[in-house]
């Protein structure tokens, strides 16, 4: 499978100027010879991410945000270009109810078709997060069929809560997709940013220990004195850093993903068949049932 990361640093709250820089990238990636067979773009994309009550003007349906990529593929790409698979963060609007949510998309000439829509489950609320007061959070994770074998979406603070990335891969995802928009946030011994290095451990361990392909896509740029810290990165079934991105601005991050890895990963290091078979032991643990493991 041919990847593309496209780590983007919008405009903030102008969508149709963001679409249209988006067009630009589809017709540089299209123009490639060897045709690319999933395009992973952050979260809130195409809208910037501190949006506050602005979110409630700029949320999309997942089928209006769906088409609208369709048929900026279709424009740009052509029509008569391989099929590709789009995954974008937005945040949507469901019948009145707002998500901060992540779709995954299968693009051909003549139509789309969403695959899964994602509803952030962990809403930040604290610090420089305002998430909760303005939209409503999702209620479970999934693994989806794509053409390429089961994938999981969870969207930026989901992967922060070890279970969550758990669940993804004991319901068969042999990838883990995670657009997110997360700011700088510190500095180590090395002048390398905190928030970067924490990212970096998380997603080479739950790799590692799950066997299964991360692709991260961060947001970039600046938005009211935040500085968004991109360092989009591809991590392998080992736990390896296969590409990895810059911190600042916008950037496509380019890998090709062979799935038998993830059969010889999991081969290696049996961890999550082990886990298989404990489960149903932990999860009748009464103290953990009744919540008086705390």
């Amino acid at each position: 499978m041919k990847l593309a990361i496209v780590q983007v640093k919008p405009r903030k709250g102008e969508f149709e100027a963001n679409l249209a820089a988006l067009g630009e990238t589809f017709a540089q990636l299209a123009a490639e010879e060897r045709p690319y067979d999933l395009i992973v773009l952050p979260e809130a994309a195409l809208t910037g991410y501190f949006l506050e009550g602005a979110v409630y003007e700029l949320a999309l349906s997942a089928e209006a945000l769906a088409q609208r990529l369709g048929e900026t593929w279709r424009a740009n790409a052509g029509a008569d270009r391989a099929p590709v698979d789009i995954v974008a963060g937005f945040y949507e609007n469901a019948e009145g109810t707002y998500y901060n949510s992540a779709l995954y998309l299968h693009v051909d000439g003549r139509a789309q078709h969403i695959l899964h829509v994602h509803r952030k489950l962990f809403l930040p609320t604290y610090g420089v997060f305002d998430e909760e007061r303005f939209l409503s959070r999702g209620r479970r994770v999934d693994a989806f069929e794509t053409r390429f074998g089961k994938m999981s979406l969870l969207v930026c603070e989901d992967v922060w809560h070890a279970i969550v990335p758990t669940i993804a891969a004991l319901k068969g995802a042999r990838a883990l997709i995670v657009p997110s928009a997360s700011p700088a946030r510190g500095l180590d011994g090395d002048g390398e940013l905190e928030s970067v290095r924490r990212w970096e451990e998380l997603l080479r361990a739950y790799a590692s220990e799950h066997g299964v392909y991360i692709f991260y896509a961060g947001l970039a740029g600046f938005e009211g004195g935040k500085g968004m810290t991109g360092s989009s990165r591809i991590v392998g079934p080992r736990g390896e850093t296969l590409a990895a991105a810059p911190a600042l601005g916008a950037c496509v991050l380019r890998g090709d993903i062979d799935f038998g890895e993830v059969d010889i990963a999991r081969a290696n290091l049996p961890l999550l068949g082990d886990l298989n078979a404990v489960l149903p032991d932990l999860l009748f643990d009464e103290a953990l049932r009744a919540g008086r493991g705390q």
